[in-house]
């Protein structure tokens, strides 16, 4: 869960991830300084306590240095089910830390909390982002086109992948 102070290690990845994140990700837009993020933090700790959303920070292994962030986010408790976000600083990515972090949150969500179903959105041009469902048997169950803008306003498709409890 993210805790209070997490902000300064969140804004330095963000920071040396900025171009990736811009394409994608619309807080990456919002050219956050060092006291946002950590006031986003903050904030995302108190949902966390409430089970509102659950934000998750990644920290390597062996050396303890923030990587990532992923979670379980518009949570549905009675179905129950969730959607899983992520990104990765950029100097991480490709070394699949990130399949190995969204493997282990599909299992905890099915088996500690129960999910009934769980869903992984992007873009359908994101094929870094795309891998990983695809790697970890979520069935693309379709693409809602025209839903959202990018970064430069344009229209973009969505691609919607899931698991269901067996």
């Amino acid at each position: 869960m993210p805790l209070p102070g997490d902000g300064r290690v969140v804004y330095d990845a963000m920071l040396a991830s900025k171009n990736e994140l811009l394409e994608w990700l619309e807080f990456a837009r919002n050219n956050q300084e060092l006291e946002q993020v950590e006031q986003n933090v903050r904030e995302a700790h108190v949902q966390f306590l409430a089970r509102k959303d659950l934000r998750l920070h990644i920290f390597h292994r062996e050396t303890g240095v923030f990587i990532g962030s992923t979670g379980l986010h518009h949570i549905d408790w009675m179905v129950p089910k969730f959607e899983i976000g992520y990104w990765i600083d950029t100097r991480y990515s490709g070394q699949g830390y990130m399949v190995e972090a969204i493997e282990g949150l599909t299992v905890f969500a099915f088996y500690a909390l129960g999910a009934n179903r769980i869903e992984i959105r992007c873009d359908t041009k994101n094929t870094k982002s795309r891998k990983i469902p695809e790697r970890l048997g979520y069935t693309l169950e379709g693409v809602l086109r025209q839903d959202s803008l990018d970064n430069h306003g344009n229209l973009r498709d969505t691609c919607i992948y899931a698991k269901i409890r067996n």
